[in-house]
């Protein structure tokens, strides 16, 4: 089992999701758009959380792509907002800003996992305390 508090993806993550959570929409845009992005940012610390919790480097690549996914989406939402009016271009930059690097982070991480499963035991290393 790994320590997600360990990942700096993991902290990059809430920080996205922190930030999503600042922005401010429209009250009509409650249950639309804006709950669609902050279940989307939030959702990837939890993947990544939850893939560490994982026995298997397969199980935690797997959380990780998900995470990524979510990542994506909150890109899209972002932009989609940013052209809706709901948010500025500022807001719009400096938020897709981290989620970008966020995704670029956990791709990266995947493929370290990847090259790590090619001809090795599929177990996590253990945690060190």
């Amino acid at each position: 089992m790994q320590d997600e508090k360990k990942l700096v993806v993991y902290e990059k993550s809430l920080q996205l999701a922190q930030e999503v959570y600042r922005l401010t929409f429209p009250h009509e845009e409650t249950y639309g758009l804006q709950s669609q992005i902050r279940r989307a940012a939030t959702s990837i610390s939890l993947n990544i959380a939850e893939g560490t919790g994982r026995f298997t480097q397969n199980d935690f690549k797997h959380f990780l792509v998900q995470a990524r996914g979510s990542a994506k989406e909150v890109v899209t939402a972002l932009e989609l907002s940013k052209r809706l009016g709901f948010i500025s271009s500022e807001q719009h930059q400096r938020v897709t800003e981290i989620a970008e690097s966020v995704a670029k982070m956990l791709s990266a991480l995947i493929t370290k996992i990847g090259e790590r499963n090619d001809g090795r035991k599929n177990s996590l290393p253990p945690t060190t305390n």
